[in-house]
C-alpha cells in the first residue's frame, strides 16, 4: 500500500534539509558552507543503486518516473510528497515499522559527482539551526549522522536522529535520508538499505542543470484515500524548517 501527501513548500534541492518523513527547506548560505570533514570517497555501485541501463529485467518495479522501486511484499508503506504549487511529486518515502527512508534523485554533471559538496552544505545547515552532525563512513560511502531540531505537538523542540546518505551515478545523484530506528540501529536499517541498493534511477536524455530534481510521477494504479483516512493524516503534524510538512490530501496505491 502506498499513500501520498501534499507539501506547500518550493521544489526540493539536494541541499534541502529532510526531517522525519520528507524534505524541508533550509538551504545553506554561501558563506556558511563548511568543508567536508571526511576524506573524499568514491562509492562502488557494483551492488546498486542502479542506472536504468543496469536494471534487472527479471525484477518487478514500481514506476515513479525518475525512481523505480522494487516491488516488495510485507508491511512496507510508501508515501509520495506532492508540491501544492506545481502539483509535482518531489520525494518518495518508504516506511517499514519504526523506520523510514526518503528518496530523491537529481541531475548531476557528466564528469564529476556532487555528494561531497552537498554533504558539506547539509552539515553547515543542520549546525546553523542548532542541530548536531558528524561526517562518518557508511554503507554508501561517506554519510552524515545528524540530530535535527524538530517541534513536538506540544510545542517543545527536540533533536531527532537522521542519517543522510548519497550516491553519485552517471549524470544523476540519489539522496537517501534514513529516519527513526534505521538512523541509529545498523540491524534495523538493513532492509531499507537493501531497498536503496535495489533502486533504479532513470536520468533521461534531456539537458538538465546540476542539482535539478529529476521528475517523479504517481503510479498508474494510485487512487485517492477515503475522507476519514485523509482527515486523520492531515492532523498528524505541522511543518516548519526541519519538521514534517503539514499533511494534506492523500492517495492510496493498491497492488
Amino acid at each position: 500500500m502506498s499513500w501520498f501527501r501534499r507539501n506547500k513548500g518550493d521544489e526540493s534541492s539536494p541541499t534541502d534539509e529532510p526531517e522525519t518523513t520528507s524534505a524541508a527547506s533550509g538551504d545553506a548560505d554561501a558563506d556558511a558552507v563548511a568543508p567536508v570533514s571526511g576524506p573524499t570517497e568514491v562509492y562502488d555501485r557494483s551492488n546498486g543503486p542502479w542506472d536504468e541501463s543496469e536494471a534487472d529485467p527479471e525484477v518487478t518495479y514500481i514506476d515513479l518516473g525518475a525512481i523505480r522501486l522494487p516491488a516488495k511484499e510485507g508491511t512496507i508503506q510508501m508515501r509520495l510528497e506532492i508540491e501544492e504549487k506545481t502539483n509535482k511529486v518531489i520525494a518518495a518515502t518508504v516506511q517499514l515499522n519504526d523506520s523510514a527512508v526518503q528518496l530523491q534523485a537529481f541531475a548531476a554533471p557528466r564528469t564529476s559527482g556532487i555528494w561531497d559538496d552537498i554533504r558539506a552544505e547539509i552539515s553547515a545547515s543542520v549546525s546553523r539551526q542548532g542541530g548536531e552532525v558528524d561526517d562518518v563512513p557508511g554503507v554508501f560511502g561517506r554519510e552524515l549522522l545528524a540530530k535535527v531540531p524538530a517541534r513536538t505537538p506540544d510545542g517543545r523542540t527536540v533533536l531527532q536522529p537522521a542519517r543522510f546518505s548519497g550516491v553519485d551515478g552517471p549524470r544523476w545523484f540519489l539522496r537517501a535520508v534514513f529516519h527513526g530506528a534505521a538512523a541509529l540501529d545498523e540491524e534495523k536499517a538493513l532492509e531499507l538499505e537493501s531497498l536503496v541498493r535495489d533502486v533504479v534511477v532513470v536520468r533521461g536524455t534531456e539537458a538538465m542543470a546540476p542539482r535539478e530534481l529529476l521528475p517523479l510521477s504517481l503510479p498508474d494504479n494510485a487512487h485517492p484515500a477515503d475522507g476519514e483516512e485523509a482527515g486523520q493524516a492531515a492532523g498528524e503534524g505541522q511543518k516548519e524548517t526541519l519538521r514534517p510538512p503539514e499533511r494534506g490530501p492523500e492517495i492510496t496505491e493498491v497492488r
